[in-house]
């Protein structure tokens, strides 16, 4: 181990070992009793739940509480890499057909990708849905019929027309690498309850990762215990054990593992680095036992496989995301905090995601198919289980899309300056549509809402309050929408 030399190069900038601690620091100790007890009882300046967090950090998977009372215990978040576009799918601007093939009005010459060309109607019809008659794109029939449970906000802005940083500013609030994931923000203040399992699960689309990888899932500048742990329903864990050895004698060793562990944080007391490896590969340890029970979807029932459209023959891809998607159910029903569910790899030309420059309608039918029935079903299925009282499922995109089509293209160019994304379940207001784009889609108008704040109102929505939970790192108090963000109260029940 390289501990030692670590011990040898804190004493070299002036911090004591335990020994020289307690002879020098008599009053010291004073100080640490009554900040114990001030936290007991809730009585020191940081907040409830999240300042006790490094008093246990053996533990930190444990749950804590939020700062009020939450109207979510549990997230799901799809995730559909490479821009959908809102023009084809939940934005109805009827304009465009009468502008179809004619310049845009006072238009960019130039874009992202190069010249634009001429406006483009919807590349599919729209009809009304449900009881709030909201127009939808036929592209999305599944999801389609579940717009009367779905608060839309269509008035979202980003700060990058680019996939990486502007993936970043949708996970992380920030363009730049090397800040927290929300996934990694919510572990951190509120663990999990289930401690066999992580407190954030990624679960990787069948064709691969989204363009800035890691960085939607990685912890920063958190401790490393908060990143989200990568999985697939394509590729489960299973249970690993040597030949020869018995279950009983598998558990003692674990247990003097423990003990040896437990022994050496005393000899590195207030290490909390060490601490938190030692908790994440006892947390390894546990889920070799408990995640190839939950990736084993051989117990669910036929009607539930078909549902998904888990035991489609004609398309793997898609037998491949709905079987992620019955495992982000199973996570949830056994208490993982929060799940994201990517649909859309990064691929050059948008093969593998949303990416529609070049041929839109033939690429998005293709991304659909695989999208649709498995995410509704997915909101169908917590809802009839009932858990939709308690989870909160966002379905997101890092922009959206030109209401021009690129010259000598089928597709559109990106659009960070207006586009859509939605929430459904605990606390969301049902069948709402919450902010308004142009009349031909090209930018948000009213109630205009940065993607800060997207995330302010799901961290609200899990009782946190978004300019409280912060780490301090390099001196400054960080938190995921830096300085700004306000909660969208308007989609809120």
């Amino acid at each position: 181990m390289n501990h030692g030399a670590e011990s040898l190069s804190f004493q070299g900038h002036g911090l004591l070992d335990r020994r020289g601690f307690l002879g020098r620091s008599a009053t010291a100790l004073g100080s640490v009793a009554l900040t114990h007890l001030l936290g007991r009882e809730g009585l020191l300046a940081a907040q409830p739940g999240l300042g006790s967090l490094f008093a246990d950090p053996a533990h930190p998977n444990r749950p804590r509480p939020p700062h009020f009372s939450p109207k979510a215990r549990n997230v799901i978040v799809i995730f559909c890499a490479g821009a959908v576009s809102q023009l084809e799918t939940w934005d109805y601007k009827p304009e465009l057909h009468r502008w179809d093939d004619k310049p845009m009005p006072g238009g960019p010459a130039v874009t992202f990708q190069g010249p634009a060309g001429n406006l483009a109607r919807p590349q599919y019809a729209f009809r009304p849905r449900g009881q709030t008659g909201k127009m939808v794109s036929d592209l999305i029939p599944h999801l389609a019929e579940l717009t009367d449970d779905i608060a839309f906000v269509h008035s979202l802005t980003s700060k990058s027309n680019t996939h990486g940083p502007a993936e970043n500013f949708l996970s992380t609030g920030f363009a730049l690498d090397g800040f927290p994931s929300v996934g990694s923000w919510i572990g951190y203040a509120l663990g999990t309850n289930n401690q066999d399992l992580p407190a954030f699960v990624s679960l990787l689309d069948p064709r691969g990762v989204p363009q800035n990888g890691s960085n939607n899932w990685g912890s920063g500048f958190l401790p490393a215990t908060f990143q989200g742990t990568t999985w697939s329903a394509q590729n489960p864990v299973r249970h690993l054990s040597a030949p020869g050895i018995s279950r009983d004698a598998d558990q003692a060793a674990r247990r003097l593992l423990g003990q040896l562990n437990q022994r050496h944080l005393e000899q590195h007391p207030g290490d909390e680095k060490l601490a938190a490896r030692i908790a994440s590969y006892e947390l390894a340890a546990r889920m070799q036992l408990s995640v190839p029970e939950i990736s084993d979807l051989s117990t669910e029932p036929a009607h539930i496989l078909r549902a998904y459209g888990a035991d489609d023959p004609r398309n793997p891809i898609k037998v491949g995301f709905a079987r992620n998607c019955i495992l982000a159910r199973r996570l949830i029903e056994r208490g993982v905090r929060f799940v994201q569910l990517f649909n859309g790899a990064y691929a050059s030309g948008g093969e593998l995601n949303w990416d529609g420059h070049n041929k839109l309608k033939e690429q998005y039918d293709r991304h659909a198919a695989i999208l649709d029935q498995p995410a509704a079903a997915l909101i169908r299925d917590l809802g009839q289980r009932g858990l939709l009282e308690s989870t909160l499922v966002v379905w997101c995109t890092e922009f959206g899309r030109m209401p021009f089509f690129q010259k000598g293209a089928q597709g559109r160019d990106h659009n960070p300056d207006g586009f859509t994304s939605w929430m459904t379940g605990a606390g969301i207001r049902k069948g709402v549509s919450h902010g308004v784009t142009d009349e031909l889609g090209r930018a948000a108008v009213k109630d205009v809402h940065p993607l800060y704040d997207f995330n302010a109102t799901l961290l609200h929505l899990l009782g946190l309050d978004h300019e409280r939970l912060t780490f301090e790192h390099n001196g400054v108090q960080r938190r995921l929408t830096n300085v700004e963000g306000h909660v969208i109260r308007e989609i809120l029940a």
